[in-house]
């Protein structure tokens, strides 16, 4: 049985822009990958050749399926919550959806934003954060969402974190990194990904420099696991997770 990694995330390009190159690296090494994107990122400041907000969703997602293709990514789903508007949802329904995902795909590992909301502290990526947190606990626990399928416990949470800011912006309260990914092998193809969200190159464009000088390492945050255990310097997600 193959390791399975699911990622969640709040808009198209957040797979590539802050996941990428642990997805493309489990991906390299056979692990079935899924990435859940909450919407189609239809509030985005660079809005390309779409006409609407609704031609820009359909656009985003054609991107979204375009980027982790390259990236390797097994299962894709984009659902239909409002971009810009996920702090709004109910919590506890919003956590129902993604236990559901959970016990269906029985990941081993979890990705998701930490709580700061990523360098861009963005509302959208701290609710996705919250949200994905309970369901990493909720979903293996029996008395939780009856309906929502067979318990199923993940090894492993992890959060994504920085090791810089974003110029001229305000300062995320970032998590302390525990595994340093080495995406040297893989960097290539993180940055063809992104490219693949034609309606955000002008983002690509101004993020090129931070890229080039910070974009060989991804940094996760261990947030949770089955076993106690201190929180000590790694360079793999999948280190001890029994493929079970």
């Amino acid at each position: 049985m193959s390791l399975r990694l699911l990622c969640v995330i709040a808009h198209p390009d957040d797979e590539c822009f802050a996941f990428g190159g642990a997805l493309a690296l489990a991906a390299d090494r056979g692990v079935e990958t899924s990435v859940l994107c909450l919407t189609d990122g239809q509030a985005a400041t660079n809005r390309g050749t779409a006409s609407s907000a609704k031609d820009l969703g359909k656009l985003r997602r054609e991107e979204f399926e375009a980027a982790c293709k390259v990236l390797g990514v097994t299962h894709t789903e984009v659902l239909d919550y409002q971009d810009a508007k996920l702090e709004f949802e109910n919590f506890s329904v919003l956590a129902e959806v993604l236990v559901t995902r959970i016990r269906t795909f029985k990941p081993h590992v979890i990705l998701t934003f930490g709580g700061e909301g990523a360098p861009n502290a963005h509302p959208d990526h701290t609710t996705v954060s919250a949200a994905t947190t309970a369901a990493f606990h909720w979903a293996g626990q029996p008395k939780r969402y009856l309906e929502s399928g067979p318990i199923h416990q993940a090894q492993r949470l992890y959060y994504q974190t920085s090791n810089f800011f974003l110029p001229d912006r305000y300062r995320p309260l970032f998590s302390p990194w525990t595994h340093t990914l080495d995406i040297r092998s893989v960097f290539d193809k993180k940055i063809e990904a992104f490219a693949k969200h034609t309606s955000q190159a002008p983002l690509l464009e101004s993020t090129r420099g931070l890229f080039k000088e910070h974009g060989q390492n991804e940094y996760y945050t261990l947030a949770a696991a089955i076993l106690p255990q201190p929180a000590a310097p790694a360079t793999d997600l999948f280190a001890g997770v029994a493929e079970t």
